[in-house]
């Protein structure tokens, strides 16, 4: 599939989605029916299927924590610093976190999955994971900050660690190192559902996103904008190319932090006393603008 196909695809399943909320046909209930089978099924059979059968010491490395640890840090430093002078707790506290925290399982990982191929889906996986860790326990903690809204952490973190996809990705680096392999029908029936994973995700994608008013600050949002999506994988080539990362996993990472701006942080901030107009608004028009700059990142991928 070329660049120009895969936006219009990725376009396209965007649109039908965001219609099919729009007009009443997925409705919230059944948003989360969809939702449900992406992140329990087809999601962690994407990610076993990409890590069951590679060389462990070839897709996991110190360079690779290092990096991705590294990576969301200093973008969330950056944007705490870009959005310091917002006078609103609650539009300071969405801008923040959504100029980090990245859709890293339903458009990052089928992403890279769909365009560049095994290896990169298996280095994915795991980046998926670390980023998992990273970014959620980050993103409460800025938001309890700034917006001094009280969340029970505990519950937050055993959520985390009974993550599907990141069950997922334990059994599947287990399985790549154990004396078996997974072969024939289960692999075959495994790899046809993981093919599904881009479509459904974008389709939840749109599906999910709520938009209260059309009226938001252009200057807020652009910012959020050129943060996620222009400095953030700009971020991530500098970080892994200074800790020596391989060249699939430089362009694995680049790609993957090209996403947008996760759909979890609309539910994050509207929690924790964030601006959910705001947080709604940024979520739809960085996953519409990646679209373009996903597509981009990947011609530029050598």
């Amino acid at each position: 599939m070329d660049v120009l196909t895969r936006l219009v695809v990725m376009i396209g399943l965007l649109a039908v989605g965001v219609g099919l909320r729009t007009g009443d046909i997925l409705t919230a209930r059944r948003v989360g029916w969809l939702n449900s089978v992406a992140f329990y099924v087809v999601l962690p059979a994407l990610v076993f299927d990409s890590t069951h059968d590679e060389p462990l010491g070839e897709i996991i490395s110190v360079r690779l924590l290092v990096g991705v640890v590294a990576l969301v840090a200093v973008t969330a430093v950056i944007a705490m610093v870009v959005h310091r002078r917002l006078e609103s707790p609650s539009a300071r506290a969405a801008a923040t976190v959504q100029s980090y925290h990245t859709n890293l399982g339903y458009i990052g990982l089928p992403v890279v999955a769909s365009a560049l191929g095994e290896r990169a889906a298996a280095i994915g996986s795991v980046v998926l994971g670390i980023g998992a860790l990273v970014q959620i326990p980050l993103t409460v903690m800025l938001l309890v900050r700034i917006t001094g809204a009280g969340t029970n952490v505990r519950d937050e973190l055993g959520r985390l660690v009974t993550n599907p996809v990141l069950i997922a990705l334990l059994v599947g680096l287990a399985v790549s190192q154990a004396p078996f392999a997974v072969t024939g029908r289960p692999a075959a029936g495994i790899a046809l559902v993981a093919e599904a994973a881009l479509p459904i995700a974008l389709l939840c994608v749109g599906g999910s996103i709520e938009l209260e008013s059309i009226d938001f600050d252009r200057s807020i949002v652009g910012r959020v904008l050129a943060l996620k999506l222009l400095a953030m994988p700009a971020i991530a080539w500098l970080v892994l190319l200074a800790v020596g990362a391989t060249p699939a996993t430089l362009r694995t990472v680049v790609v993957m932090f090209g996403a947008p701006t996760a759909v979890s942080t609309f539910i994050y901030v509207t929690e924790m006393g964030g601006d959910r107009r705001l947080a709604s608004v940024n979520v739809f028009l960085t996953t519409v603008a990646s679209a373009i700059t996903l597509s981009a990142l990947i011609a530029l991928a050598p």
